[in-house]
């Protein structure tokens, strides 16, 4: 029994790692909006669209992982690992994809070597999130 509750300490840690983060993440993304001195372009606007989106879903895990804690259930099991091996894979090969094709577009559009930098890290965060949608809900298969 005592075994069990510090499996399920030592998973809520885990799990409340995730909340310091994005708490943290939000927190320097409210600075960096504040120090704004003028107006909001279009890029800054999807660029926090982006930024809620990742953030929210790594709440999500971080509820999910909290609930299962709570429950008493293992925080990663065989399913989830095998959902999150397959999504780092697929992620993986659709972000050299996302780069080629933003190496592509960079000679033929004259944007700064940060904007180029930073929309490739946030689509490579989208492609992961995605994937992870993707197999989540609709499972993987028995190879």
């Amino acid at each position: 029994m005592l075994e069990l509750l510090n499996l399920n300490i030592s998973d809520m840690k885990k799990a409340l790692i995730i909340f310091i983060v994005a708490a943290l993440v939000i927190a320097t993304s409210i600075l960096w909006f504040m120090s704004f001195s003028e107006k909001l372009r279009l890029a800054d606007l999807v660029t926090a669209a982006v930024l809620i989106l990742v953030v929210g879903f790594a709440l999500f895990i971080g509820f999910k992982k909290m609930s299962s804690a709570r429950r008493g259930e293992p925080v990663e099991d065989e399913m989830s690992k095998k959902v999150m091996r397959k999504t780092a894979s697929y992620s993986y090969y659709i972000s050299l994809y996302l780069w080629l094709a933003i190496m592509y577009f960079s000679d033929k559009m004259d944007f700064e070597t940060h904007v180029i930098i930073g929309s490739g890290i946030l689509g490579m965060a989208l492609v992961f999130t995605g994937c992870w949608l993707i197999f989540n809900f609709r499972g993987v298969r028995n190879e």
